[in-house]
């Protein structure tokens, strides 16, 4: 199972125990968070309907917050001497995904419950 999860404008694919970098995320080693779902493929079906999207999780934990290598930013205009030199590092955090989970626990429990009580 795999989704394509958005987090700082960009979209990533991701299973259960990758390790991926992405822009800066608030927080601190060890925090859990959830990343918002924008595909799902559990490997018999893909789901892309935002209704059932808004059920499904993907959980990550913070692993490290860490600068990227830099990134030369030179700029210049010919004839005029004007030549200037920067550098940038990005702030990335690396985050480890621990649960792609296609629909909530607890929203499924429920459903369960409702069911129950019809059955008789």
């Amino acid at each position: 199972m795999y989704a394509i999860v958005t987090t700082g404008g960009k979209q990533y694919k991701v299973a259960a125990d990758d390790v991926i970098n992405v822009e800066k995320i608030e927080g601190e080693v060890g925090d859990k968070i959830t990343l918002p779902v924008i595909f799902l493929n559990d490997g018999k079906k893909i789901v892309t309907d935002a209704a059932k999207l808004a059920k499904a999780k993907v959980t990550a934990e913070i692993v490290e917050q860490f600068k990227g290598e830099k990134q030369l930013v030179f700029k210049f205009k010919k004839r005029k001497r004007y030549r200037r030199l920067k550098g940038h590092r990005q702030q990335l955090t690396r985050i480890k995904i621990t649960k792609v989970q296609a629909t909530s626990r607890a929203a499924k429990k429920v459903a369960t419950d409702a069911e129950a009580p019809a059955a008789e």
